[in-house]
């Protein structure tokens, strides 16, 4: 099991930047941000763009990955995005891992000033947003028309570092969506919450794993051909209170098969205001003694 931290891109980068060399000295598999414009509670606290921020700890790291957890449609298209991917694959020097997930409603869903998507209409451009993405990565020049989004004679030179392509790491939890991670994903991403409220977030997982395995079984790829990845922090559950509770909690996802965690750094006056030392020790202490 790897554990893996998410940082959220609050603070100018003479503030951050020692946050994520702190991420790598402390041995985080990978170091990702949220790829929003503004988000949920802290949409009036400064914040910055993924990319070029992605970009900048790259540059100021050398061994950790580096990713977006996750980069949506809502305001993004394929060609530009695969541009910037490959930039940003190069310049972290193969380190990158695209977090890709549909999106939801919220200030991104209308920011461009369309009207919020209905959820068929968002996954249909979902599909046709991964498909496109998945070959502009691939290829060196792509025309594809599409019903949401399109290429012609696209060029991306001189390619990735990372063959095929960087692995997707997808988020998704029904039929369509885990259609696009067993045909595009190296990766599957879940943050624990379903659509019943009544249901613990460890009961979310095991059913979502569940559907993920039958939907591999159908497609025919392994089982262990895609990393299942959790994201903390945004549920009923409190690991980062102490290493005993981390403990306890990651044991419990690494007998369901989750096979990387990802945890919130901490950050002051936010629903991730978790006490730094404990945090560290969790880092550096918490998976050995699994």
């Amino acid at each position: 099991m790897q554990l893996s931290t998410v940082i959220l891109p609050l603070e100018r980068w003479g503030a951050s930047q020692e946050k994520w060399r702190r991420a790598e000295e402390l041995g985080f598999f990978a170091a990702y941000t949220y790829d929003h414009l503004s988000w949920g509670r802290l949409q009036d606290r400064p914040w910055f763009g993924a990319v070029p921020t992605l970009v900048a700890r790259a540059l100021a790291t050398s061994t950790i990955q580096l990713g977006t957890l996750v980069t949506t449609p809502n305001f993004r298209h394929p060609v530009p995005l695969a541009k910037d991917l490959l930039s940003l694959d190069d310049i972290s020097n193969g380190r990158l891992i695209v977090g890709i997930g549909a999106g939801g409603l919220g200030s991104d869903a209308t920011v461009l000033g369309t009207e919020a998507w209905s959820a068929h209409e968002r996954m249909d451009r979902f599909v046709n947003f991964v498909e496109l993405l998945d070959q502009l990565l691939e290829h060196p020049l792509t025309s594809r028309e599409g019903p949401y989004y399109s290429a012609h004679e696209a060029r991306m030179l001189p390619g990735t570092l990372q063959r095929p392509r960087p692995p997707f790491c997808v988020a998704a939890a029904g039929k369509r969506g885990l259609g696009v991670v067993t045909r595009y994903g190296q990766g599957w991403v879940s943050v624990g919450r379903s659509s019943n409220a009544e249901q613990s977030c460890f009961d979310a997982v095991s059913s979502q794993l569940r559907r993920l395995n039958d939907a591999l079984d159908g497609a025919g790829r392994p089982r262990s051909s895609i990393e299942r990845v959790l994201l903390d922090g945004r549920n009923d559950e409190t690991p980062l209170v102490s290493v005993d509770a981390f403990v306890d909690w990651a044991g419990r996802y690494q007998s369901l098969g989750i096979t990387e965690l990802v945890i919130h750094w901490p950050e002051p006056d936010s629903l991730f205001e978790f006490d730094m030392s404990t945090f560290e020790k969790i880092a550096t202490e918490g998976l050995a003694q699994l």
